[in-house]
């Protein structure tokens, strides 16, 4: 691996704590600090994601060194280890600094492309933002991030990218659902990579601080890095930059909606400047259709990131990156506009991805309606969300609905219930004849918008399970499935959630836990 190519930019550019000291602790004024990894004794590398390692210029894994530095074991001298300082607002309260409490950065790596990747470690010990907690990562999250950042990858969905995952060899005290029934279990540790890890956080840390020269050379590393269409010496450089972060927002957003995604806890802190799904935990797809399900213990009774609310809680994480920036920009009108944009942008982007998700080659007047209509039927006789669409290619006028649609749907249904599905099939059926394509064209539409495998927790859970008991064989399964989630490489995979797992513990609940 060229590991000598790993460069810490943050140095040169940024205020940083160098003292090394990882006690917890405030950091003011303070972009990073340095801080070493644990050097764990004896790890074990479960997965090595190569592909991505050739893509961002790092190769193959050639010697004991570049197995030490995935692991988090021990390090070449020119990796120097930080985490940065970052604050937020969480479930819509202002919780100060926040920061990298189990992540530690190597720096970054530039390919022959020019492309630019930040690398980090997720549960390499402690660093002054762990809050009270050890920095270190238990197998069961370090699964599910990996395993989900890659599936979203290949779903197409803009996300941060798993580059590897090691069993620390530690035991690591966690308290699952926070209920006091604290137990060991296996530690472990993941590298994981992105163009950038700036999150609205960032920015609201050194805005509160009234850090302003050190906010504006952040922005401006920003530009510099992630938005080079941003003409550098425009004097609207900042508005643009707000205007970009909002558009990538929006359109994750509706990204996220498309494959049926809940991030469980969408705070500021866990919002990418680049429109990144970031910081996996308490996250699910969905398996019954229901707009007000959150999959996150701690989001209940409220449910303020349930599945519905996902657009609008973003729209209001940038109102709080708006009043950070406002310093910078100081054009109220200008950031209003921008954050009335978001609507406009989001659900024009929506509505036409729901119009290919139903083969529709074009939008129609009537189709906002056919939507609410469809969401309705979908919850109310609690569908499968991925499975409703797959059943859909295969429907004609012709096909039993009851016989169709039975298989994936999770309670009773009445023959009430199932006539006002089949009286919505068959306005389905009227508005495909509307299309200006071929029924061959609009089948190929959906297939190349709706998925045939998602990762659904009851499959981490289950892979979880077996890799505590030492085994691989559905994690290597489910490697493959991810890889090529529009085809139905797996039919075991293309079911609904099994009855076992209903309310299950870990499965269709979670916590913040990891």
């Amino acid at each position: 691996m060229n590991l000598d190519l790993i460069t810490q930019p943050y140095f040169e550019n940024f205020p940083g704590d160098f003292s090394g000291n990882a006690m917890q602790r405030q950091t003011p004024k303070m972009v990073f600090s340095t801080v070493d990894i644990m050097g764990f004794d004896t790890p074990e590398l479960l997965i090595f994601n190569e592909k991505l390692s050739q893509e961002i210029g790092l190769g193959s894994i050639e010697n004991q060194q570049d197995v030490d530095f995935l692991n988090a074991s021990s390090l070449p001298e020119n990796v120097k280890t930080y985490s940065t300082a970052y604050a937020g607002h969480q479930f819509g309260n202002w919780a100060g600094q926040l920061g990298d409490g189990r992540a530690i950065f190597a720096g970054e790596i530039t390919n022959k492309k020019g492309q630019r990747t930040e690398i980090q470690w997720k549960g390499a010990g402690a660093t002054p933002y762990s809050r009270h907690a050890d920095g270190r990562a238990v197998l069961r999250s370090s699964v599910r991030e990996y395993l989900m950042s890659e599936s979203m990858h290949h779903l197409g969905i803009p996300t941060t990218r798993a580059l590897s995952l090691s069993l620390s060899g530690e035991k690591v005290l966690r308290d699952m659902l926070y209920d006091g029934n604290a137990a060991y279990e296996k530690g472990a540790v993941m590298t994981r990579t992105a163009p950038s890890f700036l999150r609205f956080g960032h920015f609201e840390f050194l805005s509160a601080q009234k850090e302003i020269e050190t906010l504006q050379k952040l922005v401006d590393f920003s530009i510099e890095n992630d938005f080079p269409e941003i003409d550098k010496s425009s004097s609207t450089k900042y508005a643009e930059f707000f205007q970009k972060v909002s558009d990538l927002t929006a359109d994750m957003i509706v990204e996220w909606y498309r494959v049926g995604f809940v991030h469980g806890v969408m705070n500021t802190d866990n919002m990418s400047i680049l429109g990144l799904t970031i910081d996996y935990g308490p996250f699910s797809f969905l398996d019954e259709y229901h707009l007000n399900f959150t999959p996150n213990t701690t989001d209940l009774p409220g449910r303020r990131y349930a599945f519905g609310n996902q657009a609008k809680i973003a729209q209001w994480n940038l109102w709080q990156l708006a009043n950070a920036l406002f310093p910078l920009i100081k054009d109220e009108t200008k950031l209003e506009g921008t954050l009335n944009d978001f609507n406009e942008r989001f659900w024009k982007k929506h509505d036409e991805m729901m119009a290919k998700k139903f083969g529709f080659d074009n939008l129609l007047e009537e189709d906002a309606q056919f939507f609410t209509d469809a969401q309705e039927i979908m919850q109310d006789l609690t569908i499968d969300y991925t499975l409703f669409f797959k059943q859909l290619e295969s429907f004609t006028e012709n096909t039993d609905c009851k016989l169709q649609f039975e298989e994936v749907i999770y309670t009773s249904t009445s023959t009430a219930q199932f006539e006002k599905l089949q009286l919505f099939l068959q306005k389905y059926q009227e508005r495909l004849d509307k299309n200006t394509i071929s029924k061959i064209a609009s089948l190929e539409l959906m297939r190349k918008t709706n998925p045939k495998f998602i990762l659904r927790n009851y499959l981490l859970f289950e892979c979880i399970n077996e890799l505590n008991d030492g085994k691989k064989d559905l994690l290597n399964k489910l490697l493959i499935a991810l890889e090529n989630p529009y085809e139905e490489i797996f039919p075991e995979f293309s079911v609904k959630r099994p009855s076992l797992y209903d309310g299950q513990t870990g499965s269709s609940t979670l916590s913040c836990s990891s």
